[in-house]
């Protein structure tokens, strides 16, 4: 049992980086009012991207900065179509990850990099890689960003109200495009992370639903970078916990070890409702379109 603890504690933050980076990805965008379902899609084209980069001999950090841009790339498709065409938030975002989906498997089996196992991303300090200490640094860095400066306030003030800040003389389309943008390379690199860290190895659909639980953890959260990071450590947690009662030979159904994770995510949704705080952090006009003929 200790033994058990032992290696679970030590997996854990690995499990726990990509849950916190598309997490706070997430929030930087829809904290400026562009509701986000493509999550799942965007950490999809970093996983593929982070991959495609390893085996073709880049370094790791090589890897997983080419994985934020491939976030970057397909976030400005649905910047385009949620922003600046004007499409259902929703719609524009379930399409990211069906669009993901097609194309990473379709780029993958052209190029035989499915099931091709690669070593990724090393440990240096404490069993743990370099992103593993990063990521509570990019967490401070983004909630600094959106709380201590002029663009975060901005950034902000477009969610909430982006009639009165148009007023103000703040570009909405513009700072949603960057929030969208900035977001997705965080996401992107939430899947890089996945496979040149956790899995070294691409199969089909390798992010396996974690897109969706970080959308459930940006609610959790209530918006809020932090708390996205303690979220993820407990699904992290959930996640790490897995593998290690498998290997230590518990008799448990394997199918509803699998589903523990979206069962653990139904309880802090239900969680979440069920106390109904009197505050909320959720951006005023998340989903909602400015359209700036229509000021009066």
């Amino acid at each position: 049992m200790i033994d058990l603890m032992g290696f679970w504690l030590i997996s854990l933050p690995g499990f726990a980086v990509p849950f916190a980076l598309a997490a706070i990805g997430l929030i930087l965008c829809e904290r400026a009012g562009v509701l986000n379902l493509g999550a799942e899609g965007f950490m999809l084209m970093g996983a593929l991207a982070g991959v495609g980069l390893t085996l073709n001999g880049t370094g790791a950090p090589v890897a997983l900065m080419g994985g934020a841009l491939a976030g970057v790339a397909l976030s400005f498709v649905f910047a385009l179509l949620a922003v600046g065409m004007r499409v259902n938030h929703v719609i524009a975002g379930l399409s990211m990850v069906f669009l993901a989906q097609a194309l990473t498997s379709y780029i993958a089996t052209s190029q035989r990099w499915t099931n091709n196992a690669f070593e990724g991303l090393r440990p240096v300090l404490y069993g743990q890689d370099a992103m593993v200490f990063l990521t509570p640094v990019l967490v401070l860095a983004v909630t600094w960003l959106l709380f201590h400066t002029r663009f975060g306030l901005a950034l902000r003030a477009v969610g909430e109200n982006p009639a009165a800040a148009d007023a103000a003389g703040i570009d909405v389309t513009t700072m949603r495009f960057a929030a969208v943008l900035l977001g997705g390379a965080l996401v992107g690199l939430a899947g890089a992370y996945l496979t040149v860290a956790v899995t070294q190895v691409w199969v089909d659909n390798v992010v396996g639903g974690r897109g969706w639980i970080a959308i459930a953890l940006v609610i959790f959260a209530r918006w809020y970078p932090w708390r996205a990071l303690a979220g993820a450590v407990l699904f992290g947690g959930i996640e790490a916990l897995i593998p290690r009662i498998s290997a230590a030979g518990f008799d448990v159904p394997r199918y509803l070890m699998q589903a523990t994770p979206y069962l653990a995510t139904l309880g802090v949704m239900i969680w979440t409702a069920w106390r109904r705080p009197t505050s909320s952090a959720q951006p005023a006009a998340l989903g909602r379109h400015h359209v700036r003929e229509a000021r009066g």
